[in-house]
């Protein structure tokens, strides 16, 4: 699926923001021990990727009940949900000049039950003329998401049939319903409760 910016200034899409703050010595620190080991744009994204999805657990995963949102808190605790580790990816991305932004899915259990928004990443490297979208939400047994340009692969490629659905925009900030569930939340629980069902 190909995101469609709902922000008409392309340089929304490398800004910083409370969320997405890439302008953090930790971010700044984390892309450019990243770019050192890779060098170019391509793969340093695939890097950064990588990196997001593999050594920061997916909090319902680990059982971790801190709730983190800020980029550079989800870099020093190593610990957040889909929606954390996104803002975490477009940051590290964006600390390079990798335009980036955030996509979301209304995902639910396999009866059609508790929907919920899920977070992913769209990406546009140098010279492309599309947005590659990405998820890096962490693989486990059933989930086998990876870094691809091409053909998309998701943790969750939706269910149109049980009302799961991928909404279309890319969003320079974090959906405002998100950020303040994310912000309001003590802890897990409570996030889990307050998530939008839909957008």
């Amino acid at each position: 699926m190909q995101p469609i910016p709902n922000h008409p200034d392309p340089d929304a899409y490398l800004a910083a923001d409370e969320a997405i703050d890439h302008d953090h010595p930790l971010v700044q620190e984390t892309a450019e021990a990243l770019w050192t080991a890779t060098g170019d744009a391509c793969s340093y994204a695939e890097a950064a990727y990588t990196f997001v999805r593999d050594t920061i657990p997916h909090s319902a995963d680990s059982g971790d009940d801190r709730v983190s949102w800020r980029a550079s808190d989800v870099l020093a605790t190593r610990n957040g949900i889909c929606h954390a580790k996104s803002h975490a990816l477009v940051a590290l991305l964006r600390a390079r000049g990798i335009p980036a932004g955030l996509c979301y899915q209304r995902l639910t259990e396999d009866d059609g039950r508790e929907p919920l928004v899920h977070g992913l990443i769209a990406l546009r490297l140098p010279g492309a003329a599309t947005w590659a979208r990405q998820d890096p939400r962490g693989n486990g047994p059933g989930i086998d998401a990876r870094f691809s340009l091409g053909a998309e692969r998701l943790a969750f490629p939706v269910r149109p049939e049980l009302g799961e659905t991928d909404y279309p925009e890319l969003y320079a900030a974090p959906h405002p319903a998100v950020l303040t569930a994310l912000r309001d939340s003590a802890d897990r629980s409570q996030l889990w409760r307050n998530l939008p069902q839909a957008l």
